[in-house]
């Protein structure tokens, strides 16, 4: 017999980040009193599967998303693979449906994942992305998203309603398409105030070959840094591998414990401008210096709202040399808003039904 709620929670496997942000929402439903049941596929499920071991764990169809050697070809790969995505999100519809009549599902909150929702149970769309960007094709981008998003009972973004704010025109559009909740940035971290070991932190996530073409660049340019550096590669794999040098250590993949400490006794932070990162580095109040992904129009709209208010410095990954880290000292760093979320009430709509 069935004690508890049983919520299905399923991030996108798009990189690291919808996984890593759902981190808090998963501990936040077994602290109320429910069951999560994880969903998703590649690295993303492969992390919550060392984060949370003991909880059921389901995989869902891929959307096999790769990027395109060059940036600037992102919008025509994004095109070219849209049958393959459309067929992926089918196939997660139908697995969904299963899952839910299967584990006897009450709600579900999905992180992007467009196939993954319920007419019968209430169901949650988590972005931060009310309006899409895609240059001169935003519009029809946008109308796309929302069209998705109609599909499910709430929306919640992660960020502030008002100002200040970390998504900007990203998650703020005049007229939401259905009941929307602004509940706050998400992090799986705390600032526990240590004190610096690590000169520099690169931390890389994302789809290849992108983060690939960083991590060999980095490697090349940090040969002439006198600091001492962490190399987060990024890499989801069975067991952690750790290569020491005197100035340089690397490893693949950290747990959220690890990656916490560490970030917290980094000065400086070398990183994408992927959202969850950017509300990660929020949380912690660090100095960064951002290298959006070449051809992702939302890293680079990020990046740039940043350094324009004078937070966090960026340049484009072909323009980044070591000396690109000397602009840091300009900028103000990132600092935490102050926000907390009621989850009692954000999960009242599973309690309700």
């Amino acid at each position: 017999m069935k004690l508890k709620k049983r919520i299905l929670i399923a991030p996108l496997n798009w990189g690291l980040g919808h996984a890593t942000r759902c981190i808090p929402l998963v501990k936040a439903l077994l602290d109320n009193g429910f069951e999560p049941v994880i969903a998703s596929d590649g690295v993303a499920l492969a992390l919550l599967k060392k984060e949370f071991p003991t909880l059921t764990h389901l995989e869902l169809p891929s959307y096999n998303i790769t990027y395109s050697k060059k940036g600037s070809m992102f919008k025509l790969k994004m095109l070219k693979d849209s049958p393959k995505m459309l067929k992926a999100f089918k196939a997660e519809k139908k697995a969904t449906k299963k899952i839910v009549a299967d584990y006897e599902i009450d709600g579900i909150i999905s992180d992007n994942r467009f196939g993954v929702y319920s007419k019968h149970i209430p169901s949650v769309f988590i972005t931060h992305q009310l309006r899409v960007l895609s240059g001169t094709t935003t519009w029809f981008s946008t109308k796309i998203h929302h069209k998705i998003i109609k599909k499910f009972d709430e929306c919640w973004v992660p960020d502030n309603l008002g100002t200040p704010n970390l998504s900007g025109q990203l998650g703020h559009i005049d007229q939401p398409i259905i009941p929307t909740k602004y509940i706050g940035p998400l992090s799986r971290f705390e600032n526990t105030n240590q004190a610096p070991v690590y000169d520099l932190l690169v931390l890389l996530s994302g789809p290849e070959p992108q983060r690939g073409f960083l991590e060999e660049k980095l490697l090349s340019e940090l040969k002439a840094y006198s600091g001492r550096v962490m190399f987060v590669r990024g890499v989801i794999e069975a067991q952690q591998t750790r290569e020491d040098s005197p100035k340089l250590t690397v490893v693949n993949f950290m747990t959220s414990h690890e990656l916490e400490t560490t970030i917290n006794k980094s000065r400086l932070v070398i990183s994408r401008s992927g959202y969850t990162t950017v509300m990660d580095l929020v949380k912690l109040g660090k100095k960064a210096f951002f290298i959006p992904t070449p051809g992702q129009t939302e890293q680079e709209y990020l990046a740039q709202k940043l350094d324009e208010e004078g937070f966090v410095p960026t340049c484009t990954q072909d323009a980044f040399t070591l000396s690109a880290l000397e602009r840091v000292k300009d900028y103000k760093g990132l600092s935490a808003f102050e926000y907390a979320i009621n989850y009692k009430r954000l999960f009242g709509l599973f309690k309700a039904k």
